[in-house]
């Protein structure tokens, strides 16, 4: 088998893995929501290996393999009673709040996996491949195309209605504010500071610490709750008027 082949082949079983997940989990906890948006992801990414579109398709197979492990093991490092980094707790904590949507699940999930385990991955396929991550740029930003095309199709298929969002301001502000652009290129300067630092122990164990906390501080704001509201024209009692509140309900 060549190496596109076997590259497929791997990111194949991932996506295998994901499914296997999902499938025990009800549809709207929070693991269940980004866990099937990282199936496409995986699926997207077969696709490309398996049509030569990567630059060096062995390399783009590593990348993306350990990319998703990261995922898996704080997954099942949850499940196990063990400690998880930072950036995964608020999803695994928050995963069955009834006031988070699953668009926030869904970006929180791609907040912590792009902020802190991309950045890790790179330096992992790096030492695992003998390359420096400058020869993984232009997979890298392949891999970010597949996750920026995603994302476009989670907001539209998973943010309310026009009519709902204009009841829930703070949904459109919480979704509006994070950019997957943003945290590709902080990604990649975070693994190019890491791999300068890989000989000094104690500044890189920091330094992953720090990125860590800060990604999952962005994850707490994605997933703060925003209550669901019913529009005033289904609450007992009131009727629908010419205010903006009623011309939102008729």
């Amino acid at each position: 088998m060549d190496s596109a082949g076997a590259g497929t082949a791997a990111v194949g079983a991932v996506a295998d893995r994901m499914r296997r997940l999902t499938a025990g989990l009800p549809p709207g906890d929070g693991v269940a929501v980004f866990t099937s948006v990282y199936v496409e992801v995986t699926g997207e990414v077969a696709g490309r290996l398996a049509a030569g579109g990567f630059a060096d398709s062995a390399s783009a197979a590593e990348l993306a393999v350990r990319f998703a492990g990261r995922y898996l093991a704080a997954v099942e490092d949850d499940a196990r009673g063990r400690e998880v980094p930072a950036c995964w707790r608020p999803l695994l904590r928050m995963r069955a709040h009834r006031d988070i949507h699953p668009v926030q699940f869904a970006l929180a999930g791609i907040n912590a996996h792009v902020g802190h385990d991309l950045a890790l991955a790179v330096v992992d396929t790096a030492r695992a491949t003998g390359a420096e991550p400058a020869a993984l740029a232009a997979d890298f930003d392949r891999v970010g195309e597949i996750l920026t095309n995603i994302e476009m199709r989670v907001r539209e298929a998973l943010m309310p209605g026009p009519d709902l969002l204009d009841l829930a301001d703070p949904l459109t502000h919480i979704v509006g504010s994070w950019s997957l652009d943003r945290a590709r290129d902080a990604a990649w300067a975070a693994a190019r500071l890491l791999w300068a630092l890989r000989g000094a122990d104690d500044a890189y164990a920091e330094c992953v610490v720090r990125l860590d906390a800060g990604v999952g501080l962005i994850g707490r704001f994605l997933l703060t709750p925003v209550r669901r509201r019913r529009t005033p024209a289904h609450r007992p009692g009131i009727q629908s008027s010419g205010s903006r509140t009623g011309a939102i309900s008729s």
